[in-house]
């Protein structure tokens, strides 16, 4: 789940998700999680941690016939005075594979407890998503959509492409590119933009160390440092 990191709603990052990746589920289902850190806790390309480290973690399940749920947190810092310093993220929905493709059909509610409710930092998206691993390369699109974005933005959509490639020695070369649509462009702060990342990522010992570039198309006049293009190093465990 640390690796929403790269792209944020990256269909590879949802897809390989602990709760959604390991072996089929007992019939009870199967709980898994994960603890982590990064150097910079970035979504959609945007800062969410005022550049700073972030302590991040998730807790899921998954049951056999595809439904799956979890809850995703993470540290923040919007130079807000303090408003949020927690971001938890709800989510449900259901997963399946058909002759290979896999999808993923969903919610989720992004809760910023402590915040101010005049801010209207809460909010909810529903999402589908496609994956499909050729072997040599892992691809997959996904699609957001929140009828009430962050900050009471309005009708907000983002697209994700995504591609993982395996490399030797438990190396992994990572990519996405996406496009956020924002109805209230003034209301949150930028207009349209897209972001992308490239990173790679390496296995050991039940340990996922990453290293990513980050950035957006963003005029650095409407964002100032939030939108930077960034380098973010991360660690997590699975368990």
């Amino acid at each position: 789940m640390l690796l929403r990191l790269l792209s944020g709603a990256s269909v590879l990052a949802l897809l390989s998700t602990p709760a959604l990746a390991q072996d089929a589920p007992s019939s009870v289902g199967e709980f898994s999680g994960s603890v982590g850190f990064v150097t910079d806790y970035a979504f959609r390309g945007m800062t969410q941690s005022d550049e700073n480290p972030a302590l991040q973690g998730s807790f899921d399940y998954a049951h056999e016939s595809g439904f799956y749920a979890g809850i995703w947190a993470s540290t923040v810092d919007f130079n807000d005075n303090d408003e949020a310093s927690l971001e938890m993220d709800f989510s449900a929905g259901y997963a399946g594979e058909v002759k290979g493709v896999s999808y993923a059909l969903g919610g989720i509610y992004y809760y910023y407890p402590g915040a101010d409710s005049a801010l209207n930092y809460d909010y909810y998206e529903v999402m589908a998503s496609l994956g499909y691993d050729f072997n040599v390369a892992s691809v997959g699109a996904s699609i957001n959509y929140s009828p009430e974005y962050f900050g009471d933005s309005g009708d907000a959509t983002y697209i994700n492409g995504s591609v993982a490639v395996p490399l030797p020695y438990d190396f992994t070369l990572n990519g996405a590119v996406g496009y956020q649509w924002i109805d209230k462009e003034a209301t949150f702060g930028v207009s349209d933009y897209a972001d992308w990342t490239i990173g790679i990522g390496y296995a050991w010992e039940g340990f996922d160390f990453s290293a990513s570039y980050v950035d957006t198309d963003i005029d650095k006049s409407e964002c100032s440092d939030a939108c930077d293009a960034r380098f973010i190093l991360g660690v997590s465990r699975s368990f």
